[in-house]
């Protein structure tokens, strides 16, 4: 049977909430575009524009999960994890361009000296699309915190970008009801710049990734407790992380007695690998190494690569 804790069961619940997420823009995008049309709101028809967007990030995030949860094979022999990474460079760019758009287009608009009054009908379909994204984007977080997963964590804040521009759509649609028919423009270029912000954040997460960046400092905080837990283990030295998408390698050097036997060195080696496994809340793939212990000067290295 297939459990939630295990790679499979991992890559079922990101599929899962992603298909989520993707029939619920379908939803608000046919939803902004009809009462955008209507009512004859510029800002809700952008704004579906927008969930639209999001659908296609859920379309690279599918992809992206579906070829790096392939097994390992002789042309990727450490999996094909970083196809979900590069998937997760692809909505964070994306994330960079909305952010960028949204501020734009607010500041053309704010130039043109623009007016806005969109009706009470465009804030009914803009609280709802805050809400649903709202809690969509929730929903996403949990599930990749659970699983470790750097894409849905992009795809999460790309969900909260769109509750983000419809609070700009909101805020115009009030502001047009009292005759401010100008303040939804300065709101969209605040927002836009924020959107944008969190894009860059990502990217540059993928990107320290992809240049083989170690694990958090908690992390490796929890690896080298594990590692220090094991009885028979001396000392170590040579610790380094890596990530490959949602799985964290690691191959580290502990220093054992040197009259132990090498079965005896091999299973102190094999219970570290055992402990540093329970310890992590992600798969981690380790290689230990056995050396002798040779003294008390040999102290424990922590630096990693």
């Amino acid at each position: 049977m297939t459990t939630l804790d295990t790679p499979v069961g991992e890559t079922r619940q990101m599929v899962r909430v992603t298909v989520w997420g993707l029939f619920l823009n379908l939803f608000l995008a046919a939803l902004k575009f009809s009462v955008g049309a209507v009512v004859g709101s510029t800002a809700l028809i952008a704004d579906g524009v927008h969930s639209l967007s999001d659908m296609s990030t859920d379309f690279i995030v599918l992809i992206g999960i579906r070829v790096s949860s392939r097994p390992a094979d002789e042309s990727h022999a450490y999996g094909h994890g970083k196809f979900e990474t590069i998937a997760g460079f692809i909505i964070g760019s994306l994330l960079v361009v909305a952010g960028f758009y949204i501020a734009w287009r607010a500041g053309d608009s704010l130039y043109m000296g623009e007016s806005i009054d969109p009706g009470y009908p465009v804030i009914v379909v803009a609280l709802v699309s805050i809400a649903a994204k709202e809690r969509i984007c929730q929903i996403t977080q949990k599930v990749a915190r659970r699983v470790g997963s750097v894409t849905l964590r992009v795809n999460a804040w790309h969900h909260r970008s769109d509750a983000l521009s419809s609070v700009i759509v909101l805020i115009g649609a009030i502001a047009g009801t009292r005759g401010w028919g100008q303040a939804d423009q300065a709101a969209a270029i605040v927002v836009g710049m924020m959107v944008a912000s969190v894009g860059l954040r990502s990217v540059w997460r993928v990107l320290r990734e992809l240049a083989e960046g170690s694990v958090s400092e908690e992390e490796q905080k929890s690896i080298i407790e594990a590692i220090q837990s094991v009885p028979g283990v001396k000392s170590f030295h040579k610790l380094r992380t890596r990530l490959v998408g949602r799985e964290i390698f690691m191959d580290v050097h502990v220093l054992v007695d040197g009259q132990l036997t090498v079965s005896e060195g091999h299973h102190i080696c094999s219970a570290v690998e055992s402990t540093v496994a329970k310890s992590m809340a992600r798969s981690i793939n380790a290689v230990v190494h056995c050396e002798p212990y040779k003294g008390p000067g040999e102290t424990p290295q922590t630096a990693s690569g």
